[in-house]
């Protein structure tokens, strides 16, 4: 109703967001309820037809003039809801969607995820390198520990893995989350 009355490049592009992320909520919680990282669902689930659609009013949102944060953000969910794997996941466009997602929207959320698509593309230390001067400007929100943790894990700093583990659990306000990163730690023996 809003992209009828008002449409413009960022309502598509908030509505392109939305589909996007509604289709993949069938495969973000296994049977037992548990939360399911992008990386480990099953795509089967994901609903295509939405994703069909999202697709189509993120390109279109990014051919209009005045796109900003959410054509951006838009686009970001489509290219990891064409991937037919996350190992398929065109991590090099990712990363310069980013590139000018910061630029629209400068914040240290979007540089954390900025520095996760880096560490996809280039290894985990690259990531790190990007993502260890940002932790001080995020005490308090748990994605950053979480992937601080994720990408010592892949790099084999298991010790800082499990000290950035301890505080993304510390920090979960949700008890799924929480769960899969205790989960996480305990794979680790911490």
């Amino acid at each position: 109703l809003l992209l009828l009355l008002l449409p413009v490049a960022e309502v598509r592009g908030l509505l392109a967001l939305l589909l996007l992320t509604d289709a993949r909520r069938a495969a973000r919680r296994d049977a037992l309820g548990a939360l399911v990282p992008l990386e480990a669902q099953d795509r089967r689930l994901w609903d295509a037809a939405l994703i069909a659609e999202g697709c189509v009013l993120a390109e279109q949102a990014l051919r209009e003039r005045g796109f900003g944060a959410y054509a951006l953000q838009a686009a970001i969910a489509a290219v990891h809801a064409e991937a037919t794997s996350a190992a398929a996941t065109d991590w090099p466009q990712i990363v310069g969607l980013y590139d000018a997602l910061l630029r629209v929207e400068p914040s240290p959320v979007i540089a954390l995820n900025r520095a996760v698509a880096v560490a996809m593309r280039d290894g985990p230390q690259a990531g790190l390198a990007l993502l260890r001067p940002l932790l001080p400007q995020l005490a308090g929100y748990p994605a950053a520990p979480a992937a601080a943790a994720d990408l010592c894990r892949r790099a084999g700093l298991l010790d800082e893995a499990r000290v950035h583990y301890r505080s993304a659990v510390a920090l979960a306000r949700q008890a799924p989350e929480r769960a899969h990163l205790a989960a996480q730690l305990a794979a680790l023996g911490g």
